[in-house]
């Protein structure tokens, strides 16, 4: 743009004293805000009416300087970023002299000091010319300011130390930013109620099975400075996301324990459990929340709470005169019952309501004191004598302490949810050490059996949780690979009919793998039903031909699947659940029975969970301890008590084996009829697969044993 300016006399050197004074700062000005240098004296001057923002105190100059034109009015002061100002209709430039500074009247070549706003009203105009961001109040209070400040120099440094695992770091760093780095537990300096109720609920941890070490809680009295006050509000949140994650999940994974374990991850959200936490209106409660809500857990938390002392047997039993029950005998008058002031405090011990403040050392007392003799290795007898009362007395981790910590421990690794809700949270549920399965529907149990586990060892039950999706009745039983190998070809070298007398049958495919089956029928060793929850483990429950061993108290003689004892009346419970307008009867399942497989498929799958409860609480309130048939208990307790370290390096399992064979060992052979030959034959193979174990009889002299079992889980 170009200015036509008329040249009058003084109006002349002050333009040129203004285009100097401003060529320096107008010039700068553009370099440092990136715009293009102006190209002439009067754009300088243009720019020279833009209003700055910082006032000077300078005198503006006067009307001697210059002679304006009588027709032009002075610009209004600007209200835009790039004030423009039109000259082509001025015979003089029209220069609003509050804006100008334009240094000393009769001094054109000295340079003036940079332009500025004359008074206090023209400094707004400047403000917005500029743009500069204007910062929103803070949320953070003022007292909690300084603490916030040190949180976010702790977060932005990268100096946070305190998290286990980065993704609770990160949400933590995420939340606290979203507050602007407010501390989340204090205010002004004091704790808030949401913090009293974490420190209280971390403080007892070891009531919901965990141990408080675990979780520290920082000393916020002692910390009276913003350092100490951020430092300590980060480790609040940090041991409060321990808590909540170990609660829910275990202090240990089930994969650490052993490699026959599978269960649904369920981690907690960190960012879920900061929301959670730190709205609600009761956070110890909220917090607890994350502990399995299931009502066995509960009955074993309180039973925990009564074996270490916290209930109404607080104070230890006192030494005194040995006590016995003497039963009546026949024709003979009953013996006089034993009395002693201790009765009353043992009755409250040992869980007996009935009589509690009754003296006498009777039957109910006496059956009380010999199942807790049993439960602690002691003699089962029922006498309270010096032993007894020292168990009865123990420090507080003793071994049924122990036992209900590990299976509190288990039941964080089921799902929170066991049942389907669309069934009425049906599911089943099959306890390993009780050797019982349970079908619970809407909270109680609808139907229970006996049942057949795996032996101890490699063909241990596995402890999993899927679905049950379709009952199979008449099933053929295709034996799995891992027996193939490990059971028959060895058997086959002491008895090449076994095959024939078990009713199975050989095939061999082209590629040389060997197949064994067994059609349907009342000999099948799966028996007459199927129930087909697919898993990795290729296990599932099934009926038996071998019903005898139901009669036993311990009952882990199978291959690692479940046999059920009521198949017919298991079968019409499920479908009846499933398919209610049916009508299933056990009659009406029998009647399929046949030798041909039928499969009837569930619309909405029942959830399964094989568990492992060495303790739980019966239907009448008493802790009921199983033996540890398979181990766990062994292994987790000292896990638990190393708090967790290394725990990998605890104890290692190999992965099952479930490659299929190839080949068959030396010295065996197929014959062209698909039976087995080999060596002279030997005993029966039946009875040591599917009934009562039996030793494996030795090889001939001359011949190598056969191959030691691997990993299988066999039918």
């Amino acid at each position: 743009m170009r200015d036509r300016v008329n040249n009058r006399g003084g109006f002349d050197r002050v333009l040129i004293a203004v285009a100097a004074t401003f060529l320096t700062v107008s010039a700068g000005s553009a370099v440092a805000q990136g715009d293009p240098a102006r190209s002439n004296a009067a754009e300088l001057a243009i720019d020279a009416a833009v209003p700055r923002p910082e006032p000077a105190n300078v005198p503006p100059p006067t009307i001697n300087d210059f002679k304006m034109d009588s027709a032009a009015a002075i610009a209004e002061p600007a209200k835009t970023d790039a004030p423009k100002v039109d000259t082509s209709k001025l015979d003089t430039p029209r220069v609003d002299t509050s804006k100008l500074d334009m240094g000393k009247k009769d001094d054109a070549t000295t340079p003036a000091a940079p332009p500025a706003a004359a008074a206090a009203p023209a400094a707004e105009p400047a403000k917005e010319s500029v743009k500069e961001p204007v910062k929103a109040a803070s949320t953070v209070a003022p007292a909690d300011q300084p603490v916030a400040d040190r949180l976010r120099d702790m977060f932005g440094n990268k100096s946070v130390r305190v998290f286990d695992r980065k993704v609770e770091r990160v949400a933590a760093e995420k939340f606290y930013g979203a507050r602007e780095f407010a501390p989340i537990w204090t205010q002004g300096g004091s704790l808030t109620a949401s913090a009293k109720g974490v420190i209280a609920r971390l403080r007892d941890a070891a009531a919901d099975g965990l141990d408080a070490a675990d979780y520290p809680v920082p000393d916020f009295a002692a910390a009276t400075t913003p350092d100490a006050l951020a430092d300590a509000d980060l480790k609040l949140t940090a041991s409060m996301l321990d808590y909540a994650r170990q609660a829910q999940s275990g202090r240990m994974h089930w994969s650490q324990v052993s490699a026959d374990i599978q269960y649904p991850e369920h981690p907690t959200d960190p960012t879920e459990v900061l929301t959670n936490v730190t709205t609600a209106k009761d956070a110890s409660a909220t917090l607890e929340g994350y502990n399995p809500p299931q009502k066995l857990f509960k009955e074993l938390k309180k039973k925990l709470a009564e074996l270490r002392g916290q209930g109404e047997a607080a104070t230890p039993i006192p030494d005194g005169e040995v006590l016995k029950y003497t039963p009546a005998r026949k024709k003979q008058p009953a013996p006089e019952e034993m009395q002693d002031p201790r009765v009353p405090q043992l009755r409250a011990k040992l869980g007996i309501s009935e009589n509690a403040d009754d003296t006498h050392y009777d039957a109910k007392v006496a059956e009380a004191v010999r199942k807790f003799q049993e439960s602690v290795d002691l003699k089962a007898n029922g006498v309270l004598d010096e032993r007894t009362v020292r168990a009865l007395n123990s420090p507080k981790r003793d071994r049924q302490i122990d036992i209900v910590l590990v299976n509190m421990e288990r039941w964080r690794w089921l799902p929170r949810d066991l049942g389907a809700p669309s069934l009425g949270d049906a599911y089943v549920i099959l306890n390993v050490p009780d050797y019982t399965l349970k079908v619970m529907q809407r909270g109680a149990q609808v139907w229970s059996t006996r049942v057949v586990t795996g032996k101890p060892g490699i063909h241990a039950t596995p402890l999993l949780s899927e679905t049950m999706k379709f009952i199979t009745v008449n099933p053929t039983w295709n034996v799995p690979p891992s027996i193939i190998y490990n059971e028959y070809l060895p058997a086959l070298q002491q008895d090449p009919t076994v095959l024939q007398r078990m009713g199975l049958r050989l095939d061999r495919a082209p590629d040389g793998s060997i197949h064994i089956s067994q059609p349907p029928g009342e000999a099948n060793a799966l028996g007459r039903i199927r129930f087909n929850f697919p898993n990795k483990f290729l296990v599932y429950q099934h009926d038996t031909p071998d019903k005898n061993l139901f009669a036993r108290d311990e009952r882990a003689f199978s291959h690692g699947c479940m046999r059920v004892q009521n198949p017919d009346q298991y079968a019409s419970v499920l479908l009846n659940i499933v398919l209610p307008n049916e009508r299933y009867t056990p009659e009406k399942v029998r009647s399929m029975y046949g030798n041909s497989e039928i499969d009837l498929k569930f619309p909405t799958p029942i959830p399964v969970n094989i568990t492992y409860q060495t303790a739980f609480v019966d239907d009448a309130g008493k802790l009921q301890i199983r033996r540890d048939v398979y181990g766990r208990d062994a292994t987790m307790i000292p896990m638990l008590r190393n708090k967790g370290r290394d725990l990998e390096n605890v104890i290692a399992h190999a992965q099952p084996n479930y490659v299929r064979p190839t080949g068959l060992p030396p010295n065996v052979s197929v014959a062209s009829d698909n039976t087995f030959s080999s060596g002279p034959s030997g005993p029966s193979f039946f009875e040591r697969l599917f009934g009562v174990p039996q030793a494996v009889p030795p090889a001939p002299i001359g011949r190598r044993p056969p191959p030691q079992p691997r990993r299988v889980f066999a039918r």
